[in-house]
């Protein structure tokens, strides 16, 4: 006689691990996505601020002022 391999249909709980695998992937590059752009926003409000800041100091410092 014959050996058959008996092949199973995925059960429930593995068929959802594989989706929520899917799903979590592009989850994760957005997320790692957003999290660049956060950072590079960070950087231009602190570039804004130190021209800001040099601005101010240039301003308040006493003698001649170039124009």
């Amino acid at each position: 006689m014959p050996s058959t391999l008996a092949v199973r249909p995925p059960s429930l709980t593995g068929a959802l691990r594989a989706l929520e695998g899917l799903l979590l992937r592009g989850g994760q590059r957005t997320a790692r996505r957003n999290a660049w752009s956060a950072v590079l926003e960070d950087r231009r409000r602190a570039r804004a601020r130190r021209e800001a800041q040099s601005l101010l100091e240039a301003a308040a410092a006493p003698g001649p002022r170039a124009t």
